[in-house]
């Protein structure tokens, strides 16, 4: 049996109609017909029962068919425990996503440890043409370059980000609003300047007044910021 009918097999094993509507509602412009309705646990499940060298094969056997295919790829890549690897791993793959559930299922542990070759790499993501590849730049930095190891020139590399898609600019305010729970002092005069798109400023504003992360005296002043 082919691998990819091993795993299209597993996925179909999984298949909820409910889930299949309620994420076809939250990642519009996806063909519905390719579409299975798998659980996130339940990919996580297929994923360990694939062998280490089914994971790997399955990585090469691009481009994938159904949503959930391309899921079950990102979630093979967060478990990737090489920082080489891994950084390989997405960079194959980047060409090949298409919608931000996709992008944002990656998330490697192993970046919790080793994270200096992925910063140069997110430095070089963030200024790529494709959406998702920007996107997975700005949501590794954002996990994890906002606590111990945050730097504020990390926030320029947002700040400077220029686009007309929404899932940039959703993923920069997402960004700029954990920075200003994490790194508030640093972060704030970004508001206060007006560095960021006006979208991307009124963006940040809106969820960064409805975190329960910031303060209400922080919030206070974030709603100022918006007010010129």
């Amino acid at each position: 049996m082919v691998l990819s009918d091993k795993v299209r097999g597993l996925l179909q094993k999984e298949a909820d109609p409910e889930y299949k509507e309620f994420t076809y509602k939250l990642t519009p412009g996806l063909d519905k017909d390719k579409m299975i309705g798998v659980r996130f646990p339940a990919l996580n499940k297929i994923c360990k029962q694939l062998s280490e060298e089914e994971r790997r094969q399955y990585m090469t056997e691009l481009p994938h068919i159904y949503f959930e295919e391309n899921n079950l790829h990102s979630v093979i890549i967060s478990h990737i425990k090489d920082e080489d690897e891994c950084i390989a791993a997405i960079e194959a793959f980047m060409p090949y996503i298409d919608n931000w559930s996709t992008s944002d299922t990656i998330s490697p542990s192993v970046f919790k440890k080793h994270k200096q070759k992925l910063i140069v790499k997110i430095k070089e993501w963030v200024k790529s043409d494709r959406v998702y590849t920007v996107r997975i730049g700005v949501l590794m930095l954002m996990k994890f370059f906002l606590n111990d190891d945050f730097k504020p020139g990390y926030n320029d590399l947002v700040a400077d980000i220029r686009s007309e898609e929404y899932y940039v600019n959703m993923m920069c305010a997402w960004y700029f609003a954990t920075a200003l729970a994490k790194q508030y002092e640093h972060t704030i005069p970004y508001l206060k300047n007006h560095k960021l798109t006006p979208e991307v400023h009124k963006m940040t504003v809106r969820k960064a007044v409805e975190s329960f992360r910031v303060t209400e005296e922080h919030k206070d002043e974030i709603r100022k910021t918006g007010q010129n």
